[in-house]
């Protein structure tokens, strides 16, 4: 597997303990920016537990703090 495809999946994941786990890898082995765009990842993963952005099209309720944070300024990616 490519380095950049294990980023993504790392970035990817909804689990909070291979969030926390894979910044010291970003951190040692990508560009600053890519490092704060895992931070940002593993940051809506601790908040919510989940990625938001992922309710509607998994079917999952999204709940009232998630929608508010979905309106608001820098919830994309």
């Amino acid at each position: 597997m490519k380095r950049n495809e294990m980023e993504r999946k790392l970035e990817a994941n909804e689990n909070i303990t291979i969030q926390e786990n894979s910044l010291p890898l970003f951190k040692k082995h990508t560009a600053e920016r890519t490092y704060d765009y895992a931070i940002r990842h593993r940051d809506i993963v601790a908040r919510f537990g989940r990625f938001p952005h992922r309710n509607v099209i998994l079917g999952r309720p999204s709940t009232d703090e998630e929608t508010e944070f979905l309106a608001g300024p820098n919830s994309s990616f």
